[in-house]
């Protein structure tokens, strides 16, 4: 009995000694466990905070759209091209033309706006002035209705800057400064349409979301109204260039036009649907005005450009009417752009650009590879001879000859149903001039053909 008494007391220090070191390793694993789980809780935290915070970030700046760029040097040859106008080093993204009829201005991915004057067009060099745009680069241009400035958005700051226009000191060329402060940010989304009433009483920006703002050209930017277009997505918005309307094309197959009306003291008034263009079967990518607004046309996504008779009394109810329609050449995003006297109208779609008759509705010319990238920008000169194309560093400038003839025809009207001995004089000199201009621009055989072209669908029309 003794000697097992001896036995349990020997084993007894053994088992204390296996019972602590299981103790201590227990207490080793309980502390690593929690060690482990607080650090993948603080990283968790840690990567919430993060992604909270480029949640909250403001967008810096949109990737830059990468157009396919056709191979080797690109060059652009036709009958009907007056001139390239070059010094840009990057793509060219808007342009517009001055009241006065004196220049045109050019933005650029360069950083630079460019002011060209008209009269040196005919001439080998062509001078401009150039603008450069601090910390950003503009996508759309809008002369103001007196040339003393011009308005731009911004790419990265989706915002209006102000530019103004003034002479040099010597009397010579112009000097441009930028305002100091651009107008308030009011949508992280692209500008998609940006212009300046004929008025002067107002601008007009609108985003690639459903917003359109109305501003007072006064500086500070004031808010006079904003739109929700309920389009979904905007594609396309322009000020009419009578300064009455803002119209406006999107997802939805309308294009939406609103008045936006003044007291007679010159106050802001309101902003009012006016009419709508009802027809096309799927999106519309662009439109445009005549210089008066009593014409219209319109491409769509269905493939179809369609003409409108817009010189409506749209207060008693009455709606656009179809004037005519045609197919584009696939349904492609394209843009369109009208002619000021309404009597052609250009779309450009992809590298080609086709000129048509408002008359006849048929399709006259056809431009294609004019840029090496897909055509930016088209646009008509207050006078409808020039039609001018962006889409690379280079702006072409080619000659309307469906607006010199449809010049022609309104001449030879006119002398027909005059009365006025010193007017028909007149309208007699005005013919002379634009037969000579036409047939300088297209060759004497291919006048006289358009001559007798004319006098014979005249005849089969009586």
């Amino acid at each position: 009995m003794a000697d097992n008494v001896a036995e349990e007391s020997a084993g007894l220090p053994a088992l204390a000694v296996t019972a602590a070191v299981g103790a201590v390793v227990l207490l080793l694993v309980l502390l690593c466990g929690v060690g482990q789980g607080k650090g993948q809780q603080e990283e968790e935290k840690t990567a919430e905070e993060k992604n909270s915070k480029v949640k909250k970030q403001p967008r810096k700046a949109k990737p830059k759209p990468a157009p396919k760029q056709r191979p080797g040097t690109h060059t652009f040859s036709h009958t009907l091209l007056s001139t390239s106008l070059k010094g840009h080093s990057g793509r060219v993204m808007g342009l517009d033309f001055s009241n006065n009829a004196k220049y045109l201005a050019t933005c650029a991915e360069d950083r630079t706006v460019r002011i060209w004057s008209l009269k040196d067009w005919k001439d080998k060099e062509h001078k401009s002035v150039q603008v450069n745009v601090e910390l950003d680069h503009a996508t759309s241009v809008k002369f103001s209705p007196d040339n003393r400035a011009f308005i731009v958005a911004l790419y990265n700051g989706n915002t209006i800057r102000v530019f103004r226009i003034g002479r040099k000191d010597e009397g010579t060329g112009i000097h441009v400064s930028a305002l100091e402060q651009d107008f308030p940010q009011k949508s992280i989304k692209d500008i998609v349409g940006l212009g300046i009433s004929s008025n002067g009483k107002f601008m007009m920006t609108a985003f690639a979301d459903t917003s359109i703002y109305v501003w007072n050209t006064k500086p500070g930017g004031e808010v006079l109204a904003t739109i929700d277009t309920h389009q979904m997505e905007n594609y396309h918005a322009a000020v009419s260039p009578c300064g009455r309307f803002i119209g406006c094309s999107g997802f939805t197959p309308d294009v939406k036009v609103w008045e936006v009306s003044f007291t007679k003291g010159g106050e802001f008034n309101q902003v009012s649907r006016a009419f709508e263009l009802k027809g096309h079967s799927s999106g519309v990518y662009s439109f445009d005005f005549n210089v008066d607004s009593s014409r219209m046309v319109s491409v769509s996504k269905d493939g179809t450009w369609r003409l409108w008779d817009t010189n409506i009394e749209y207060q008693k109810g009455q709606e656009a009417s179809l004037l005519s329609k045609g197919d584009l050449h696939s349904s492609a995003h394209c843009m369109v752009a009208m002619a000021p006297n309404g009597s052609s109208f250009a779309i450009a779609q992809g590298y080609d650009i086709s000129l048509y008759s408002t008359e006849s509705g048929q399709e006259e010319e056809k431009f294609t590879d004019v840029h090496a990238e897909p055509v930016t920008a088209v646009a008509f000169d207050l006078g409808s001879k020039y039609l001018v194309s962006a889409g690379d560093k280079h702006v072409r400038v080619l000659h309307n000859t469906v607006g010199y003839r449809a010049l022609l025809h309104d001449l030879q009207h006119k002398l027909k149903t005059t009365q006025s001995t010193a007017y028909k004089e007149r309208l007699k000199e005005q013919i002379k001039e634009t037969e000579d201009a036409l047939k300088s621009i297209v060759g004497e055989e291919k006048g006289e053909k358009d001559k007798k072209d004319k006098e014979n669908s005249k005849k089969k029309g009586k």
